[in-house]
């Protein structure tokens, strides 16, 4: 999943730039860290349910942010098409 993430040429982190990048159709994965608060991935899996989109998760959000190259946590990100 790391070389996943960091090969991607576009990336997206953070709930609201994947909520934006799902509704433009713009997402090839979306990862989705297991820790965050139900009320802030909620609209990111009803996305991933409408694009067909198997969203892959990530243990905690600290994993996640890491994995994306930042330096605080991240709910969600998205690798853009």
């Amino acid at each position: 999943m790391e070389e996943l993430i960091n090969s991607a040429r576009h990336k997206v982190v953070g709930t609201k730039q994947t909520i934006k990048a799902l509704e433009n159709g713009e997402v090839e994965k979306v990862f989705i860290a297991r820790d965050a608060e139900e009320r802030i991935i909620r609209p990111v899996v009803s996305l991933c349910e409408e694009n067909n989109i198997e969203p892959l998760y990530v243990e905690t959000m600290s994993q996640l942010g890491k994995l994306c190259g930042i330096k605080v946590k991240a709910a969600t990100a998205a690798i853009k098409e």
